[in-house]
């Protein structure tokens, strides 16, 4: 029998099991406990069922807002900062291993334990969304005990998921500084800044993450069909996040009852209208991608236009008559704009804060910048994930730190006709065999 202490405010936690190395009954144990499981609980019950694997120690860190450090959940309902005795609470994701298994969504081994124990770095994802890393440690290395920490993460990333929208205890762990009330709006409402399937692969990111006003993205699936969308609305205050909002909300409800892109600006415009007269406004770009033939069908309502990345080159900008912002009501012609795209064309949505962030000498980062920086980076195999990570802090790094104006970008790569390419999407975010 093997005995493991988890130390959490100076009280140990004993959890006793066996290394008969049975992978399906750590799973099935920690399944069953995970149903009326706090949060706080999860890191204990982790470190019981696995022994049962044969894993004689599994720490939890979750990555924050921004993605810059890995914070170790202790389960103790701590503030950010407060962890186990003796083990590290933050890590950063620069310049360390773990931060390279995150970045990379790989598994890489630790070699600087002692040589009669076995240590790895295992990436949480919710399908495609990084949610930190498992530090995993065994007294064997088998494939065996490698298959059983794969899957063990894969449980632990759901788990999580399904706490975190309620517990504040996750959010204060994944915060760097107090967030203002538009950002806590906007964040609980948009969905998670990666996905991917066997048709395409998306992901997002904004700043500043935590006095974010009025930038949002959305995206949704229906059958053969991709919703893409992106919000600028007027301000910079927490008016300008309701606006948001509220144009969000109605698209989605629109959508849901089958309203064409056009309707659903009609319908954006008419609600902002009703609540706000037409001293709110926000413009936007909303676009379905069928992908099934890769006709991307999109509207423009004042906004900047997408622009389309192909054979690892930026070819043009997606011309379209734009239309009044949502909101103006200045009764202008909305316009149902085509464009057909080849197989591994990437869209990219932004907000002005992106192009028009200023740097030493007023100069404006601009939008040619921002696209090399993308095709760059993407041809140095990077995840979809990772080089949005990275446009971010190049885009804050040349304002000083600092943003103007939200910054938000939107991709969207369409990897053909056929459903079965999953593991090009896999290969796009980022996933790796274990």
């Amino acid at each position: 029998m093997a005995a493991v202490w988890m130390l959490c405010r100076g009280r140990r936690v004993l959890a006793v099991g066996d290394r008969s190395g049975d992978g399906r009954r750590m799973l099935e144990g920690l399944l069953a406990a995970s149903h009326l499981m706090p949060l706080e609980l999860l890191p204990a019950r982790v470190t019981e069922h696995a022994t049962a694997a044969g894993l004689t120690e599994v720490l939890i860190y979750v990555g924050d807002i921004q993605r810059n450090v890995l914070r170790l959940l202790t389960g103790c309902g701590e503030d950010a900062g407060e962890a186990a005795t003796g083990q590290d609470a933050e890590l950063q994701v620069e310049g360390t291993l773990p931060g390279r298994a995150y970045q990379y969504v790989q598994v890489l081994a630790d070699g600087s334990v002692e040589a009669r124990e076995h240590r790895w770095w295992v990436p949480l994802l919710d399908g495609t969304e990084r949610l930190g890393v498992l530090r995993v440690t065994a007294a064997t290395d088998t494939e065996r005990v490698r298959q059983d920490m794969v899957a063990l993460a894969s449980l632990v990333a759901l788990i999580l998921v399904s706490k975190r929208g309620h517990s504040d205890s996750y959010a204060r762990l994944t915060r760097a500084e107090p967030m203002n009330i538009a950002a806590e709006m906007q964040w609980q409402l948009m969905p998670p800044r990666t996905y991917a399937d066997g048709r395409v692969v998306i992901a997002a990111a904004m700043e500043p993450a935590y006095r974010i006003s009025g930038d949002a993205f959305d995206y949704a699936t229906a059958g053969p069909v991709v919703h893409l969308s992106i919000f600028d609305a007027m301000g910079h205050d927490t008016a300008a996040g309701l606006t948001a909002n509220l144009a969000m909300a109605t698209c989605r409800n629109s959508r849901r009852q089958n309203a064409g892109l056009v309707e659903i600006t009609e319908r954006i415009e008419q609600a902002l209208i009703e609540q706000y007269g037409q001293s709110r406004y926000a413009t936007g770009i909303l676009a379905d991608l069928d992908t099934r033939t890769g006709m991307l069908t999109w509207v423009n309502r004042g906004h900047h236009p997408p622009v389309i990345i192909r054979a690892g080159r930026w070819i043009s900008q997606l011309h379209c008559p734009p239309a009044h912002p949502m909101g103006t009501g200045l009764a202008l012609k909305t316009t149902l704009c085509r464009e057909q795209l080849e197989p591994g064309d990437r869209v990219v949505f932004y907000t002005d804060g992106i192009t028009e962030a200023r740097g030493p000498g007023d100069a404006e980062f601009g939008l040619k910048r921002f696209t090399d920086f993308l095709v760059r980076h993407h041809a140095d195999g990077l995840p979809v994930p990772e080089t949005l990570r990275r446009i971010v802090h190049a885009v804050l790094e040349y304002h000083d730190g600092r943003l103007e104006d939200d910054a938000t970008v939107l991709f969207c790569e369409w990897l053909g006709p056929d459903p079965e390419t999953t593991a090009a999407a896999a290969a796009l975010a980022g996933l790796t065999p274990p």
